[in-house]
């Protein structure tokens, strides 16, 4: 049966509504492709002014699709399963954490699942998103991949990865802003208005990423490029492998990572 949308998709919340944005902006779909379910009339409002359909009825996104994307929070699918029991499911892609390819297919009967681990930065198509389409034929992996690389980068991974990766890309943004948030405090206890620490830590931040990605050396080498001997740097990275800092990085990744594992099914 000819389906009206290319994609369904139930829930139009903030990550939905990054996702369809940029797939739109890319030209990977057009408004008229995609069809959003959900309760809220703000996502209505929302979706109805860039041309797309809506809909208070799940059941139209499941029925009238090509592929289901499945936008809701984890706590949320057991309900909405529950409402779609029966429906024969088109090819769904998650990007609920914790829930894996067998509990989807034993709640909805889906036959292929792709799962998917964006993160937030997708919201101004600078993400980083970790796919598992292994299920899907070649033209529905292709259009996974595309539909997240019109928001920022993507790698391919295996299901059982997953956990790490939602420890480090996917909680990954709030360890950089807590960092930030700590080196703006420490600049501004030397005496930094506020507006200076800003500017000098996010540009600060923002160099030194581009180096990393850029320069062709190691992290190792980086580091060495800006240390000199008794000089200021290796003052502060002294006090940092004093405190445990690499440590405590360690564990806090770790603890997220099995933070996931105890939320997945």
């Amino acid at each position: 049966m000819k389906k009206d949308y290319t994609l369904g998709v139930i829930g139009g919340g903030f990550m939905a509504r990054a996702i369809l944005s940029g797939a739109m902006a890319k030209g990977i779909l057009s408004a008229e492709e995609i069809l959003v379910c959900d309760p809220s009339e703000d996502c209505h409002t929302f979706f109805t002014k860039l041309g797309v359909d809506t809909s208070h009825d799940n059941h139209d996104a499941v029925r009238k699709s090509k592929y289901l994307l499945l936008a809701i929070k984890p706590q949320t699918f057991p309900v909405v399963a529950d409402e779609l029991r029966g429906e024969h499911f088109p090819v769904v892609i998650s990007i609920m954490a914790g829930k894996t390819k067998t509990s989807i297919r034993n709640a909805t009967g889906a036959e292929k699942v792709a799962r998917v681990m964006p993160n937030l930065p997708c919201s101004i198509g600078e993400g980083m998103t970790a796919v598992d389409a292994s299920e899907l034929d070649e033209a529905g992996r292709n259009f996974v991949l595309g539909l997240f690389l019109s928001v920022g980068e993507v790698i391919e991974t295996e299901e059982g990865q997953l956990n790490a990766v939602t420890a480090v890309s996917g909680s990954g943004p709030a360890y950089i802003y807590l960092f930030l948030r700590a080196f703006i405090a420490a600049a501004e206890g030397q005496g930094l208005r506020r507006d200076q620490a800003e500017v000098l830590a996010f540009q600060t931040m923002e160099g030194g990423l581009a180096m990393a990605k850029t320069s062709g050396k190691s992290l190792d080498e980086l580091i060495a490029a800006v240390s000199s001997k008794g000089g200021t740097t290796i003052a502060a990275l002294d006090s940092f492998r004093a405190d445990g800092f690499e440590e405590s990085v360690s564990r806090a990744v770790a603890a997220a990572a099995i933070r996931a594992g105890e939320l997945s099914e």
